[in-house]
């Protein structure tokens, strides 16, 4: 059985989280849809602000789906090797944007289920996409919204989708979108992969992992 937290439960952490950061948006630069996905694609194992680094002038230079499609992945590989796996990278969104051509006028479609037949979109990518640009409800799991949403027990899943479809079920639908932001800022500023700051936690008394670790430190005493 899965060791979830309730839903009241769920909404005091999210409302402490609110209450630490805000209004926090995507820190990828953007000015329309095709770029944010171009930079979500691309974002994949690579921080938001190194792509931010290689797309100041990668959006410079090419503005449309019909830009990237004109390239051959090696010459597109030259603006984005500042990015990890800039090589598989570079195909997929050469293919995407063909496939936007071909198949949406050139646009972005608002659908998830159409976004990811996008060659390098996945799951998360479409769910970022269809609720920064189109306001719709989505929790995009990535590795800091997968790491601390388990640790604090809003999720127990040891795959995306289960963390996602956990996180979908103990916390609102209008506060999906929200709630990815707030994770996402934790997971950088207090809930770090290798040294999180447990004391600093403002939600540690809601963690099992900070419990875990009291209740090692009580043991250890």
């Amino acid at each position: 059985m899965k060791n979830l937290k309730s839903s009241n439960q769920a909404e005091e952490i999210l409302e402490i989280l609110k209450d630490t950061y805000d209004k926090p948006q995507t820190v990828l630069h953007y000015s329309n849809p095709f770029e944010l996905l171009i930079a979500v694609i691309m974002s994949a194992q690579t921080t938001d602000k190194q792509v931010n680094n290689v797309t100041k002038d990668l959006f410079k230079k090419f503005k449309t789906p019909e830009d990237f499609a004109a390239l051959e992945p090696e010459g597109l590989e030259e603006h984005i090797k500042g990015v990890g796996l800039y090589r598989n990278k570079s195909k997929y969104i050469i293919k995407a944007c063909q496939m936007l051509i071909d198949e949406y006028d050139g646009q972005v479609p608002k659908e998830r289920k159409e976004l990811m037949k996008l060659p390098g979109v996945g799951r998360k990518t479409a769910n970022v996409v269809t609720s920064i640009i189109f306001g719709k409800d989505a929790i995009a799991v990535d590795t800091h919204v997968f790491r601390v949403s388990n640790r604090i027990g809003l999720a127990d899943s040891d795959n995306v989708r289960g963390t996602e479809e956990d996180l979908m079920e103990v916390i609102p639908q209008k506060l999906w979108s929200p709630a990815h932001h707030w994770l996402i800022f934790h997971g950088r500023n207090i809930c770090k992969a290798r040294r999180p700051k447990c004391f600093e936690c403002p939600v540690k008394k809601y963690c099992n992992y900070y419990q875990e670790l009291d209740e090692a430190a009580e043991d250890l005493s």
